[in-house]
């Protein structure tokens, strides 16, 4: 049975720091910018409320959500690394929530239903604390559901390491769901992965 109320962090305060300048999340994907995508992919989930970290303000990520029914949460030390950004993101969570799902903002293959077949996969019940999306050849990727045991150990990271200690230490906790193609792991690092991608699909 899928768990009530798993709040989605959607992780986009990262600098784009190898697109020579531009912005990776603002590159316009299906008509609109990249994170504006990801957000609103989240919000149609309705899997609970919707945290965005993003980079202190004034910067240009936020004009393109700010109409959105989502929660911005600055990320001062976003230069640190991920960790940053997860530590933040889930202390704000709500006090109830009993899971959340951890969604990369550049990963333009995923889709609403993908996201919604990694929550049906949650029960709580079980002896799983971790429900992690894969490539439907079975390499982990994302998004990750954490149970809200885990929850304490976000606290205490620091760099750039994205919570890999916490899945580490429970792998045998963790289900892997196969989701279409690369979805899962396909991110967009560089203007030479965007300039491959938009080849391979000239449509979006």
């Amino acid at each position: 049975m899928r768990a009530p109320n798993i709040p989605i962090i959607l992780l986009a305060a990262g600098q784009s720091s190898r697109m020579g300048g531009r912005d990776k999340l603002l590159e316009v994907v299906d008509g609109m910018p990249l994170l504006r995508r990801q957000a609103l992919m989240a919000l149609a989930a309705k899997a609970g409320p919707v945290f965005v970290t993003l980079p202190e303000a004034p910067h240009p990520r936020y004009d393109v959500i700010d109409d959105l029914d989502v929660t911005v949460i600055p990320v001062p030390d976003a230069a640190e690394g991920m960790n940053a950004s997860l530590r933040r993101g889930v202390a704000a969570l709500p006090t109830d929530a009993t899971a959340a799902m951890l969604l990369l903002a550049d990963l333009p293959d995923l889709t609403r239903a993908d996201l919604i077949t990694c929550l049906r996969a949650v029960d709580l019940a079980s002896n799983m604390s971790i429900w992690r999306g894969a490539t439907e050849d079975g390499k982990p990727g994302h998004p990750i559901i954490f149970a809200a045991t885990h929850f304490a150990a976000f606290a205490k990271l620091t760099g750039d390491s994205g919570g890999r200690d916490i899945v580490a230490a429970a792998q045998d906790q963790t289900q892997l769901i196969p989701l279409p193609s690369q979805h899962a792991r396909r991110d967009l690092d560089t203007p030479e992965a965007w300039e491959a991608w938009r080849r391979e699909n000239p449509t979006r």
